[in-house]
């Protein structure tokens, strides 16, 4: 075994410190060290989306990421998003659409969408699609899922014309 390393970063808008096993993905680290269990392991290869996180901004598979590749960044989990309206507004429209079943994709889904509306995403279904093509859900068939982006899009677009 390998011996710890030091680890700063920001997390959800603290600062972090610990030490971490060189080997251990930043997914294990949120949900192991910091139970921030919003962070889910699926494929753990980065194809499902389940684990994605922000950092710096963008998003990132947390499974494909070590721990020690956080040195520095600022990385923001679902729950650390709580208070953010667009997020609050995402989430309203998940459950107003019956877009989370089974819950396992959601937080995944659901940084994808942050980042697809945050970035101007238009409500258009096909790009929509496209955006979420990184992230599985074996349940809802999507269209609840691209209804719910597509309505907060859609909205996030006419504030912005208005203002």
């Amino acid at each position: 075994m390998s011996e710890p390393i030091p680890l700063s970063f920001t997390l959800n808008g603290k600062p972090v410190a610990a030490f971490v096993e060189p080997r251990k993905s930043l997914a294990d680290f949120l949900r192991e060290d910091r139970s921030l269990t919003a962070t889910r392991l699926g494929c753990e290869m980065g194809t499902c989306g389940a684990c994605l996180v922000m950092m710096d901004g963008a998003p990132a598979h947390a499974c494909l990421v070590l721990a020690v590749q956080a040195e520095g960044a600022e990385i923001t989990t679902l729950e650390g998003q709580s208070e953010d309206a667009l997020m609050v507004d995402l989430q309203a429209a998940f459950v107003d659409r019956n877009a989370s079943q089974c819950g396992f994709c959601t937080s995944g889904m659901l940084t994808t969408a942050l980042a697809y509306v945050r970035q101007g995403g238009a409500p258009d279904r096909a790009a929509i699609r496209e955006a979420l093509s990184g992230n599985y859900c074996r349940c809802t068939g999507y269209e609840a899922i691209v209804d719910a982006i597509a309505s907060v899009a859609e909205t996030a677009m006419l504030k912005e014309a208005a203002a």
